[in-house]
């Protein structure tokens, strides 16, 4: 499902607001559970969205921009373009 809303800029986005659970975004990252959850309490990972008093999720478009700029980091720290 696509979403549009106005950001911080009032810039009009689109948003995939598809939700994937953590055993998904351990799969994707290739992280452990605690690692995902120790980045987030650092700031350095996507916020889990809340879904109900037990379960939370990611949207799966913030945690594919994290492995992006994860890429770019690790690309351009070995000059690799």
């Amino acid at each position: 499902m696509t979403v549009s809303f106005n950001n911080q800029h009032g810039v009009l986005r689109a948003m995939n607001t598809q939700i994937i659970r953590l055993p998904q975004v351990c799969k994707n990252t290739a992280l452990a559970r605690s690692t995902i959850y120790k980045l987030v309490s650092e700031g350095t990972f996507p916020e889990p969205i809340k879904l109900t008093a037990r379960s939370s999720g990611w949207l799966v478009n913030e945690v594919d921009d994290w492995i992006t700029n994860r890429i770019e980091e690790s690309r351009s720290a070995w000059g690799v373009k």
